[in-house]
This record gives C-alpha cells, sequence and structure tokens, in this order.
C-alpha cells in the first residue's frame, strides 16, 4: 500500500482554500481505471472510475479529519479517518480523499490517495477503510 499527497492539497492548504481543522471532508472509493496524478489532479471532477455497487453511495463516505501539533518533535500531524461500508459489494484499487463542499466535484480539492496496491473486494460484506496521517515535519 502507498499514499500519495496531491501538489494541489499543499498549496490550497497554504493559501487557506482548506483548513484541515475546521473543513469537512470525503473519502471516495475508486477502481484500478483510475490513473492518480500527483501534479495535475485537482479536484474531485479530474477523478475517474469512482466505484460502483451494493452499499456504496456515489461521492464517499464523511472522513473525519484531525490536527495534532507536536511541539516536542516539531511536527503537525493530519489524521483523515477511515471508512466502512458494511454490507457491500465494492472492487476498489484507491481511496481518494477531498475537501467536501456540498456541491459540484468541480470545487472540491482533492487531499490525498491511497493506492491499496492490488484490487479489495468485498461481497455482500464489510469493506473497511484503515485512516492515514499526513505529517508536515519541521
Amino acid at each position: 500500500m502507498s499514499s500519495l499527497i496531491y501538489d494541489s492539497a499543499l498549496d490550497d492548504q497554504a493559501r487557506g482554500a482548506i483548513d484541515f481543522d475546521t473543513d469537512a471532508f470525503k473519502v471516495m472509493l475508486c477502481t484500478a481505471s483510475y490513473a492518480p496524478n500527483k501534479a495535475t489532479h485537482t479536484r474531485r471532477s479530474d477523478v475517474s472510475g469512482e466505484v460502483v455497487g451494493a452499499g456504496y453511495t456515489a461521492g464517499g463516505e464523511a472522513a473525519v479529519v484531525t490536527v495534532t501539533k507536536d511541539t516536542i518533535n516539531h511536527r503537525i500531524d493530519i489524521a483523515l479517518a477511515g471508512a466502512n461500508w458494511p454490507t457491500s459489494t465494492i472492487n476498489a484499487r484507491y481511496a481518494v480523499y477531498f475537501k467536501d463542499r456540498g456541491g459540484l466535484a468541480a470545487l472540491d480539492e482533492l487531499v490525498a490517495v491511497i493506492d491499496f496496491g492490488s484490487n479489495i473486494i468485498s461481497t455482500a460484506g464489510l469493506f473497511s477503510l484503515t485512516g492515514s496521517t499526513l505529517r508536515i515535519q519541521n
């Protein structure tokens, strides 16, 4: 499993478009047909191949984000919560986190993508995504 932070997420944070402490976030699942691009993908509308399946709602699930400041080690941890899709039939390769503006996909800022390394499948069962942490070290 690997992950990447979209270049635009850091830019959006620096310019005030993303506030990890107060904004609403979601996580959506995508099939292997999605080809993440760290440099050019900036909005949810750039993401293709969202999964379709029983127990999955298009647009993803809410993801709680927690920010922790560590003044001893001089870093900020941004914890992106996981999500569960109970009794689902899903075939996914990626999880994509984004800021949820509650409307058009073209307005939702991308944050990060988790690559499971292979397809993960649930058949009328639980699909569970473990959370991930972004670290900014000074």
